[in-house]
């Protein structure tokens, strides 16, 4: 089968040998990849796959199942899916935990619904606390880098799910996407301070992080009394000074996450609750995956230097066709 592995710093299309299915796994045959600024840490040899994953990049992907490892799972053949993976999507087929694989939400194309698990799986574990606190009260949720493919997903999600006041950094350009998508406040961080205006409207209560080190002291600024603070990325430093006493103060909560790493059961219940929690509004229509550029999968190449050179707006998947 066709990937395109990782030599030398670049991606080359090369033939390797289809994944075999374990007893617990289905083999899909990939539709579309999703992909993600992970893929590009490990493509530069900062994010190896995990033991026992392929080698090349792919983190999600959506297609149909070919095969199953075992009789316990024959009910899911030829069934239209989308799937978190501990890497290999950038492939003709993959071999994957059937705990990890979600059904083709109906209202979304298939290959659209390949720029679903990374995001879901990612917003859900770690601001899905609001819908169960949902009777607490309105809260205010700020997404930073809200035009991105885990930010577009997670807008939605805070202001259609949890019905949270919802706030984004990302340039002014793509205010009217995101307001469309339900934010409703779109900070520029390029010449406003979110930190100031958040204080000013009250405080975060709720901060879902993909910079790092660059926001961290504006972060804790920007927090509500009793705010939590999810920092899911480091694209902007992993290195950063904190003022203990202004932790201490607010009664803040600080998490760092990642979604690659987590124990093949954990990855199994986020994404049980995801298809619990989120799923039926993706059949319902109320929210969607922002899949704005499609690119063939020969030339994933192209598909990173865009994600690295910024001014996508949603998702960048690469197509089996």
């Amino acid at each position: 089968m066709l990937a395109m592995t990782v030599a030398d710093g670049s991606l080359t299309a090369a033939q390797v040998p289809e994944p075999a299915t374990g007893p617990d796994e289905v083999l899909i045959e990939v539709a579309a990849a999703g992909v993600n600024r992970a893929d590009l840490l490990q493509v530069a040899g900062h994010y190896p796959s995990p033991p026992g994953a392929p080698a090349w990049p792919g983190l999600e992907v959506s297609g149909t199942i070919v095969n199953v490892g075992s009789d316990d799972n024959a009910a899911l053949l030829n069934a239209e899916v989308c799937a978190l993976l501990p890497g290999g999507g950038y492939a003709q087929y993959v071999a994957v935990d059937a705990g990890l694989v979600l059904p083709k939400p109906e209202n979304v194309d298939l290959v659209d619904a390949a720029g679903l698990p990374e995001a879901a799986a990612t917003v859900y574990s770690n601001i899905g606390y609001l819908l169960r606190e949902n009777a607490a009260g309105k809260r205010r949720v700020l997404v930073h880098g809200g035009a991105g493919g885990i930010g577009t997903f997670a807008v939605q999600f805070a202001r259609k799910l949890a019905g949270a006041e919802t706030w984004t950094t990302a340039r002014s350009d793509w205010a009217e996407k995101l307001q469309a998508l339900g934010t409703d406040r779109v900070v520029d961080y390029r010449n406003e301070d979110f930190a100031a205006l958040a204080m000013e409207a009250g405080g975060a209560d709720a901060i879902l992080d993909v910079i790092g080190a660059a926001y961290f002291e504006p972060n804790l600024k920007a927090l509500a009394q009793d705010g939590r603070l999810a920092i899911i990325g480091l694209q902007q430093g992993n290195a950063a000074q904190i003022h203990l006493g202004g932790l201490l103060a607010k009664r803040a909560t600080i998490t760092g996450t990642t979604l690659r790493a987590r124990p093949l059961e954990q990855r199994r219940q986020i994404l049980a609750e995801v298809f619990e929690h989120v799923w039926p509004a993706l059949d319902a229509g109320e929210i969607e995956p922002v899949v704005t550029t499609r690119i063939p999968l020969q030339e994933a190449a192209e598909a990173h230097k865009r994600m690295a050179a910024g001014g996508n707006f949603g998702k960048i998947v690469l197509t089996a066709k």
